[in-house]
């Protein structure tokens, strides 16, 4: 995404209440095998719209985003390991 000149970044953690609730719910789904086996899953979390207020991102370049982001889950076997954002 940030390739593309899409601002994002790797978090820690899928925010709070419902949010966190869904991420954690298929994390826990995958892993007890209640989930298709070898699926991975993740959590992509957009901004809101300039209309809503900031930090915001334009629509078509969230679809964008997430485009790329869907592209990239599916044609790599393993997740890059960055910290907090930070690239090492």
């Amino acid at each position: 995404m940030n390739w593309a000149g899409i601002p994002a970044e790797v978090s820690q953690t899928a925010g709070t209440f419902v949010c966190n609730h869904v991420f954690y719910g298929l994390m826990h789904r995958l892993a007890t095998g209640r989930g298709l086996k070898g699926t991975r899953g993740g959590f992509i979390h957009v901004p809101m719209l300039p209309e809503q207020g900031a930090p915001s991102l334009p629509l078509d370049r969230m679809v964008e985003g997430l485009r790329i982001g869907i592209r990239t889950a599916l044609a790599l076997q393993h997740d890059v390991r960055l910290g907090a954002g930070a690239v090492d």
